[in-house]
């Protein structure tokens, strides 16, 4: 009945329904920012634990110590970073509850199998998004901060890195590794349109390895190797991944097809049923 309902909306009912969709993820979002503010001293542990060598991941790797410090160089600075960051993690704790008014707005829209389909696309492309930013937060940044915080061309030149650039650097990498693990999810995607085929991807497997070592050299712009391979191995990993992915939706699709193509055949009549007996 709601679904039905739903349909039978005007186009300026469905802004209204629209409107307060985006105003209870406002105030969600800003609600969660707001606890978010309320936590600084958690918050920035959170944030600024990179940067010392007793992160985990240094512990994990062997790392040897070693000192990044950050300095303020604005009067609002800290105040506005403290804003940003609170907003961010107030977005992206409310981020189920959003995708989830968003659905529930989009869904009436859709059919059954489509609204099937939208769902999973929807939940695994979160879920890879988080996973991407866990990595860039336990595992690539961590490593470009040592390198780049502690890399000098001579030792009478000290680093002096303001805490606006380590946020910004750790935000936006935050976001392009969110972004590349969608790999997965955007090629599972192509291959339910028929756009995309196990065969080509593995035949320029070769030429996706040399996009995959720069896109990594770009994202982590530093000489060392190790962080380079670190970098270029999930991605790899999620390459490979969707091959895979994309040979079990072909087969599927393929089934599909040929139990529909069955459905669609002519039943014997009882004359052709006597001649075959």
């Amino acid at each position: 009945m709601d679904e039905q309902t739903d349909l039978e909306l005007t186009f300026w009912e469905h802004l209204d329904v629209l409107r307060d969709a985006i105003i209870r993820i406002l105030l969600v979002s800003v609600g969660c920012g707001l606890v978010a503010f309320c936590f600084k001293e958690q918050l920035f542990n959170i944030v600024l634990a990179p940067k010392s060598s007793d992160f985990i991941t240094y512990k994990m790797l062997g790392v040897e110590p070693f000192d990044v410090h950050l300095m303020n160089t604005g009067l609002t600075e800290q105040f506005m970073i403290h804003m940003k960051t609170a907003l961010c993690f107030g977005i992206l704790a409310a981020s189920p509850y959003i995708l989830y008014v968003l659905y529930k707005f989009i869904s009436p829209a859709l059919y059954a199998q489509e609204r099937q389909y939208s769902a999973r696309i929807v939940g695994s492309a979160y879920v890879m998004f988080i996973i991407g930013v866990l990595v860039n937060y336990f595992v690539i940044f961590p490593l470009t901060v040592r390198f780049l915080g502690t890399y000098q061309v001579s030792n009478e030149v000290d680093n002096m890195l303001t805490l606006q650039s380590y946020m910004d650097t750790m935000l936006m990498m935050s976001l392009v590794f969110g972004i590349v693990f969608e790999i997965p999810v955007i090629s599972w995607l192509l291959a339910l349109l028929g756009l995309l085929k196990s065969k080509w991807m593995k035949q320029f497997r070769r030429h996706a390895f040399v996009v995959i070592l720069i896109v990594a050299a770009v994202i982590t712009p530093t000489a060392d190797v190790f962080t380079l391979t670190l970098v270029s191995l999930p991605i790899w990993l999620l390459y490979e991944a969707s091959i895979w992915i994309v040979r079990i939706t072909e087969r599927d699709r393929k089934t599909k097809s040929d139990e529909a193509d069955e459905e669609k055949l002519p039943e014997p009549t009882e004359e052709e049923s006597v001649a075959n007996s």
